[in-house]
């Protein structure tokens, strides 16, 4: 899958709470695999900036600020060009495989001209 200078690791899992929490670093200009899942994604900015894509919208993002991935919606997210990204990451413990873009998707999202100068697929 396509990503780029990014590290996960897993802190916490628990299958009595059905979760299971990461943490992502991502270095200056590097960027997450554009992916969806059939389930969800609870994310909190822990330190530096940069920006994601969710629900059709790039959206800017920094500290402390908590984003909603719902199921089936394309997210890549991407650190800015003069820091790193770390963030949290929640998702159910039992969760189906990320599902990569087809040819058709990637038409679809480069209708959006600031979707598209934004994935890197």
């Amino acid at each position: 899958a396509p990503f780029r200078d990014i590290s996960r690791q897993l802190l916490f899992r628990s299958t009595g709470l059905g979760c299971e929490l990461r943490y992502f670093e991502i270095a200056p200009e590097g960027h997450s695999t554009l992916e969806r899942h059939e389930h969800e994604h609870a994310v909190l900015i822990l330190s530096g900036g940069g920006a994601c894509l969710v629900d059709g919208a790039v959206r800017a993002i920094g500290v402390h600020d908590l984003v909603h991935v719902p199921a089936q919606s394309w997210h890549p997210f991407r650190a800015s060009a003069g820091g790193h990204l770390g963030f949290l990451c929640m998702v159910n413990v039992d969760r189906d495989r990320p599902q990569l873009p087809s040819a058709s998707d990637l038409e679809a999202l480069r209708r959006d001209p600031l979707v598209a100068a934004f994935i890197r697929v």
